[in-house]
Order: C-alpha cells, then sequence, then structure tokens
C-alpha cells in the first residue's frame, strides 16, 4: 500500500470534513525519529491485549490474533520490510495500521481503554529503561578499565596539578581513579534514572482514566514496574524521567569532558605522558607527521550537545499546563540523541583507555620538575616544631633560592638547607625526594600505594555488586 493510501484516512478522523494539509501532516510526523520505539510500542500493546483480554474486553481469538499480528509487525520492521507512512504520524499508528491489515477488525479493538497519551509515556519510560541498562554496562566496562590501569600502573609516580601548575607527586594509579570515582556516581545518578522511570503509566488514558476495568497491576506486573502511578493527569504528562536521564547524560559528558581534555593535553609532544593507539588517532592532511587526538576532541566536544538535549527538554516543559500537549512530541529526540551520544562516547572511551600506553620515564622526569615535594619539606619542619606558616615562608625562599641560583631543588645539599632554617637535619634530603612523596601522606583516601590498593578493592565490589 503507497504512503498516499495509507493516509488517506487518519485512525482519529471522525469528526473532520477537510483532509489535513501538506504542512501539518509534515510538522505532525514524527516517524522519522520515534520508530526507534517499536520494540516498546509493541511490547506495551501485547501486555495490553492480554490484560484487555482478561477482563473480558477481548475474545480469546481477538487476543491470540493481536499476539500473532504484532509478532509478525515486529518481524516486518526488524527484516526491513515495513513500509513507514508519514501521513500515520506516529509509530503506535503505523504499527496499528498494518496489525489492522494483517488481521481485520481485531486490530482495530486494541486500542480499547487507552490513548496515544500513556502509551507514549509508557513507551519512553520502557526505552530509557533498556538504555539505562546497556548504558550501565558500558560504563561499568569503562571503570573496569581504569582500576585495571591503575592497579599496573600503581607504581608509576606523576606531578599532580592546581591551576595547571606541577601542585604535588601522585601515583598515576591515583590519578585515573580520581576519573572511576566520578563515573562511579555517574553509575548511582543511572540507577536513580532506573527508579525514576519504574513507575506504569499505562491505564492513564488521555488524562483522567478510563472507562473500563483495567487491571493496572497486571499491566505492571507484564511490563516488570514496580509501582504504578497513582494520577492519570501526572501519568501523562510527566517527563521527569526523560530529564532525569538528560541530567544523568549532561553529568556523564561533563566527567568524560574533563578526562578527555588531559588525554589531549597528556598526548601532545610537550608533555608525552602518554600515546593513544593509532587506532583512535588520526592523521593530517597537509602535515605527515601528526597524530591527532580525534577520538579524544570529538568526546570533549559531544559534551555540548549533552548539554544541548537537555536544555532543549527543560525548554519545552517549562509552561505546559496540564495535561498532554502536543508539544511533548519534542521530547523524544533530545532522549534519543542523548542515549547514542552516550554510548558512542563510552566505547570511545573504552577503546582510548584499554588500548593507550603510560610513559613512566616521562612521567618520573617531570615529576622532578617545579619543586613538587615543597609542601613535604615545609611538612618536615612542622614536623621539628616550626610553625606551618612560617615554614611555608622558608620553604617559599628556597625555592626563591634555586630559582634564582638556576639550582636542581631536589639536589640540595644540607649545608645549603640550613642557611635557611637550622632545624634541617640529615634526613630532609630524603624528603626532598618526589618518588617516596606519595607514601608519606597518610590520610584516607590519599595516594599512597596502601590507599590505592584499598580504593581498587573498594572499586571492584561495587563492580562486583
Amino acid at each position: 500500500m503507497s504512503d498516499s493510501s495509507k493516509g488517506s484516512k487518519k485512525l482519529w478522523g471522525g469528526r473532520f470534513g477537510d483532509t489535513t494539509s501538506h504542512i501539518t501532516e509534515k510538522i505532525s510526523s514524527s516517524i522519522h525519529f520515534d520508530k526507534v520505539l517499536y520494540r516498546q510500542d509493541i511490547r506495551g500493546s501485547m501486555a495490553h491485549a492480554k490484560m484487555l483480554n482478561a477482563i473480558g474486553v477481548l475474545t480469546d481469538d481477538d487476543y491470540k490474533n493481536i499476539t500473532r499480528g504484532l509478532e509478525d509487525v515486529r518481524h516486518e520492521i526488524e527484516e526491513g520490510t515495513f513500509e513507514f507512512s508519514t501521513s500515520l504520524e506516529d509509530i503506535h499508528m503505523n504499527i496499528e495500521s498494518r496489525l489492522t491489515e494483517m488481521i481485520g477488525d481485531a486490530g482495530k479493538r486494541l486500542h480499547t481503554g487507552r490513548s496515544r497519551n500513556d502509551q507514549i509515556a509508557l513507551d519512553l519510560r520502557l526505552f530509557i529503561i533498556d538504555a539505562c541498562n546497556d548504558i550501565s554496562l558500558l560504563l561499568k566496562r569503562l571503570i573496569l578499565e581504569l582500576v585495571t590501569l591503575a592497579n599496573r600502573e600503581i607504581d608509576t609516580v606523576m606531578p599532580g596539578y592546581t591551576h595547571m601548575q606541577v601542585a604535588q607527586p601522585v601515583r598515576f594509579g591515583h590519578h585515573m581513579l580520581a576519573h572511576a570515582w566520578a563515573l562511579v556516581r555517574d553509575l548511582r545518578r543511572l540507577e536513580f534514572t532506573l527508579s525514576s522511570c519504574d513507575n506504569l503509566p499505562l491505564g492513564s488514558g488521555a488524562l483522567a482514566g478510563v472507562n473500563y476495568p483495567s487491571d493496572r497491576e497486571m499491566l505492571r506486573k507484564e511490563l516488570d514496574f514496580s509501582k504504578i502511578i497513582p494520577n492519570s493527569m501526572d501519568g501523562v504528562s510527566d517527563r521527569d524521567f526523560a530529564l532525569d536521564f538528560l541530567y544523568f547524560a549532561s553529568m556523564l559528558g561533563m566527567h568524560l569532558s574533563r578526562f578527555c581534555e588531559e588525554l589531549v593535553i597528556w598526548s601532545s609532544s610537550e608533555f608525552s605522558f602518554i600515546r593513544l593507539s593509532d587506532t583512535v588517532t588520526t592523521g593530517s592532511s597537509i602535515m605527515p607527521q601528526k597524530r591527532n587526538p580525534d577520538i579524544a576532541e570529538l568526546i570533549r566536544g559531544k559534551t555540548g550537545r549533552l548539554y544541548g538535549d537537555m536544555i532543549s527538554l527543560f525548554t519545552v516543559m517549562k509552561s505546559l499546563p496540564l495535561t498532554y500537549n502536543r508539544d511533548f512530541q519534542e521530547d523524544k529526540e533530545p532522549v534519543f540523541d542523548a542515549v547514542e551520544t552516550v554510548m558512542l562516547s563510552l566505547e570511545g572511551m573504552i577503546e582510548m583507555i584499554s588500548s593507550m600506553e603510560v610513559n613512566s620515564g616521562r612521567l618520573k622526569e617531570t615529576v622532578y620538575s617545579n619543586f613538587s615535594t615543597a609542601t613535604d619539606l615545609a611538612d618536615y619542619l612542622v614536623q621539628k616544631g616550626v610553625p606551618f606558616r612560617q615554614s611555608h615562608e622558608v620553604i617559599g625562599n628556597i625555592v626563591r633560592y634555586c630559582e634564582n641560583e638556576k639550582k636542581d631543588f631536589f639536589s640540595l645539599k644540607l649545608e645549603e638547607m640550613k642557611k635557611f632554617s637550622d632545624k634541617f637535619e640529615t634526613d630532609a634530603v630524603d624528603v626532598i625526594n618526589p618518588e617516596t612523596s606519595t607514601e608519606r601522606k597518610a590520610s584516607y583516601g590519599s595516594t599512597s600505594k596502601e590507599s590505592v590498593k584499598n580504593q581498587i578493592k573498594m572499586l571492584q565490589k561495587i563492580l562486583e555488586g
């Protein structure tokens, strides 16, 4: 059947005398993007049909025909033989129309006791739930890659930074686990999103409920929801769950972007802390020597898309009166885009981290620059009874002396140090060593080897849970 003939009679067209205009159909149509909901729509329709059969609205024969027909529709869509029609507007009407073509009047009975309003609210919840489960697996894989890398490089010491200036020595593994803990928070936000979605809207009807004794408890069990939305108006108009997902996506994007910024900097020839694999870098069309960190840059850039998706839906929702408004058609594309962007970004991060080489020699060389153990030396004087503010000034004077004399801070001799304080003794020379600095960090959550090992165990337990 042609697209035009399919749309010649609208499923809602009984009270209309004139056909809709071309521009109305073009603006109204969402099938070009909401067809990705076909699995969730068919799943919801099967549960609805089963419930209608249980309460006596559908005969056993109608129920069997509807179930078989929906399976056939799903097969056609997945085989690529289904003919989507823009004039039928959306995935719901495309599926219902094709079902009716296949099985006759039984297909027309399927929509009894529901509205497209509660139907789409259900489909979108199911879609986000499915997406969250897929994203959770990728997120855990990325965390595991970071844990594995941290464990492998646990003895590698690097400079930690504040203001992008060398601050104090840290273990490379400790730095990687800082990113892992941020991703754990994202995982918790994802779990919250799942709980936010876990409320059944089906049975709310258009807004006021339905004129049938719908067994919403049966629907809840069939569709594996924990709770039923108790207010029909809220059921069709709530999109908080979608915003919760978009907030999660935005936060994850921000965390990935910060990490990618470091990968871009660290892979530069000036830093050379890491080497990204050829599989995740690209060349230049004019400069043959180039190895560009394009994947890291693209993931960093995609964060803007995720922010835009969230702001887009917030803006749609900000002034909508209860209950359903056609503006809700704009709720899906931001979600679909965010799901695709998040999954692609996570896959890219996993590929980059799993194939990344760490230049431990360069990291060791760099940690000996810019007075990275100055704080250790200040704390040394504190242990000798010097007030911290005074010890801070003493070490600052030593740093200035080294800069003026163009001397290496890490090769200072004891007699030079004593010019600034008589509290310095032979063991002060060892305190300057950046490779032992991390083991002097005694606080919980520090960069010491024992602390990093403990973090690895904690993260492994989270991943196993």
